[in-house]
């Protein structure tokens, strides 16, 4: 089979691309775990600590401005999935939202909430911690549904598999079996065009896809008030007594977490405000394209539905494989357990970098 037509540049892609350094020597193909840095946001970063360096971290003038970068950045993580931002609260990983969700809705050994057998621990931890019983089916919607029994109170599903990066359809079984869902968005917020509409709760990576910094990102919460406060923090609340009965401040800002620094929201800012229109597009484009180079080299995965995660089967094991990739500068992740390497196609990936990756395979 001829190797399909070379992938469309869009324009401006040079110029966007070039505010990755590392991009410079790295073919790196692997958002999945933490997206690169752009100068942008380092810059952003390193301003701030300079300024707190010389001026001190203290004063109203101070605190005023980084709550209010607190607001700033719950707004724009809203905007990403269509939602206000009275529906979000800020997370330093998808794995704390879910155990603020997991947690909040108080379930009981009774309980039972359904999941898939292609989920990340970040997601598999909290379910298990609940003390509900955890029901593990194919991730396939068909099963997923014929999981569900009157004792039923949660599905709790990755809007893409870390694994395969297959997309399941989460708002549709929302729809279908009329139960919550929960939904790990890791690998599908900032890749792939995700609208929060319909979905209870909906998890958001800052430092993977949205190219932002460490132990960043966000929780929408359709409706607040239906999960307990299991961890609250100052930031949490609208007021206390002295014997700690606080009221609740309105919206998902009720489970805020503690202080986040201020360099790191200015930087996660400035990360959200770097990914480009053509964005979306151009990464599910060079993703297919991926799939298409690999074939016959290896055994590329492909999903009908897919994302921007390409995974496949080589000769050889998949852990060395990977460091011998990696020791070329091309890095990719293995898949434990799965026998499967993942690729992490992003808006900034070129042609080039798939010249590299298949280079390296063959050789």
């Amino acid at each position: 089979m001829p190797d399909a037509p070379a992938i469309a540049t869009p324009t401006g892609f040079e110029n966007a691309r070039a505010q990755f350094p590392v991009l410079e020597r790295i073919t790196y193909l692997n958002a999945g775990t933490f997206g690169p840095l752009s100068r942008s946001t380092v810059d952003a970063l390193q301003a701030e600590i300079a300024h707190d360096l010389t001026e001190g971290r203290s004063g109203s003038r101070y605190f005023e401005r980084t709550l209010g970068l607190r607001e700033t950045a719950r707004q724009s993580l809203a905007s990403i999935v269509g939602v206000e931002a009275e529906h979000v609260t800020l997370t330093s990983s998808t794995t704390y939202g879910c155990n603020i969700v997991v947690a909040g809705l108080d379930l009981q050994p009774g309980d039972e909430v359904i999941t898939t057998s292609e989920e990340h621990f970040g997601l598999l931890g909290p379910l298990h911690a609940s003390g509900a019983r955890v029901v593990v089916t194919d991730p396939d919607p068909e099963a997923i549904v014929a999981a569900v029994t009157p004792r039923t109170r949660l599905l709790a599903l990755s809007q893409v598999l870390w694994t395969t990066g297959r997309v399941l359809p989460v708002r549709e079984l929302r729809e279908t079996t009329g139960i919550p869902v929960l939904v790990d968005g890791a690998q599908s917020v900032g890749a792939i065009p995700v609208s929060a509409a319909g979905i209870d709760f909906l998890t958001i990576s800052g430092q993977k896809w949205l190219c932002g910094p460490d132990s960043t990102g966000g929780l929408v919460v359709a409706d607040p008030e239906r999960l307990r406060v299991i961890s609250p923090s100052y930031f949490a609340q609208a007021g206390h007594e002295l014997d700690g009965a606080f009221t609740p401040r309105p919206g998902a800002a009720r489970f805020d977490p503690n202080w986040i620094a201020t360099a790191t929201l200015v930087a996660l800012l400035a990360a959200i405000e770097g990914h480009p229109e053509w964005g979306f597009a151009h990464a599910a484009a060079v993703a297919d394209r991926c799939r298409d180079r690999l074939a016959g080299i290896v055994e590329v995965v492909t999903p009908v539905d897919r994302s921007t995660l390409v995974a496949f089967r080589a000769d050889g094991e998949p852990a060395e494989i990977v460091a011998e990739l990696h020791e070329a500068d091309v890095h990719v992740r293995e898949i434990p357990g799965s026998g499967l390497i993942r690729v992490s196609c992003g808006w900034w990936t070129s042609e080039g970098d798939l010249d590299r990756l298949v280079a390296v395979l063959r050789s």
